[in-house]
């Protein structure tokens, strides 16, 4: 795909093919180009309701399905660009909720100009915090963990620290759902405590369900399952005397 292919509004032909593969839709009335409706008509409505309010950063959404016959990147499908509230919502309200995705599939959604994979420039310092979706409970936490995490993302939620954040991640999976949020500095202990601390409350994540915060680079050399997390919230007594 050429950059002109991935940034138009409604994405690529290419990876509105593999969305719909699983029943998602991106609706022509969505991201920037509108049909005509009576809001826009002479139906008297005041102009200021037909004004778009625009966003601190341009987004773009991402959409993976696993596929073991094509390497990891070729599976990664641009989706769509937007910048304005307006536009955010009627992404949202076209496409597949994040429990409605196959098992193996991935939502990204990241500033323009970063790619969601650790080797980025903006990523390859970085790490993320991890939230684990209980089994029993995915029914009303994923779809609540996602939206909640997208709308504090878009809406600059994270106090002066915005500019730390890269973008967020929902991974469906059979052996358990996973939310994330990316940072740009791994080493930025104090920067990453508070936005965990932010997005733990965003969430209303209970402190019987601790958060991680992992380092890109321990997990792309990892050798067991768990990766050991550099902050945890609530802190662990370790953390606490370190």
């Amino acid at each position: 795909m050429t950059d002109n292919e991935n940034k138009t509004a409604t994405g690529s032909d290419e990876g509105a093919e593999g969305l719909q593969s699983e029943a998602v839709s991106i609706g022509t009335d969505g991201a920037s180009e509108q049909s005509p409706s009576k809001s826009q008509s002479n139906d008297g409505l005041p102009a200021e309701l037909l004004v778009k309010h625009p966003l601190q950063s341009r987004w773009v959404l991402w959409y993976l399905k696993a596929d073991r016959n094509k390497d990891w990147e070729d599976c990664l499908k641009q989706v769509t660009v937007f910048d304005t509230v307006e536009d955010f919502w009627a992404l949202y309200n076209h496409i597949q909720v994040a429990s409605g995705l196959n098992w193996g599939s991935d939502y990204y959604l990241f500033k323009e100009g970063i790619k969601p994979m650790w080797e980025d420039d903006s990523n390859i310092k970085g790490g993320r915090w991890l939230v684990t979706v209980d089994k029993l409970k995915r029914n009303e936490l994923l779809d609540h963990y996602w939206l909640e995490l997208l709308m504090a993302i878009i809406g600059e939620q994270f106090e002066e620290h915005g500019e730390h954040i890269c973008g967020a991640v929902v991974n469906v999976r059979q052996k358990g759902d996973k939310v994330s949020l990316w940072t740009r500095d791994a080493l930025k202990d104090d920067v990453n405590k508070r936005i965990g601390q932010i997005l733990k409350a965003k969430l209303e994540i209970p402190d019987s369900e601790p958060i991680r915060y992992e380092v890109h680079k321990d997990s792309s050399v990892k050798t067991g399952s768990m990766v050991k997390p550099r902050i945890t919230i609530p802190a662990k007594e370790k953390e606490v005397a370190r």
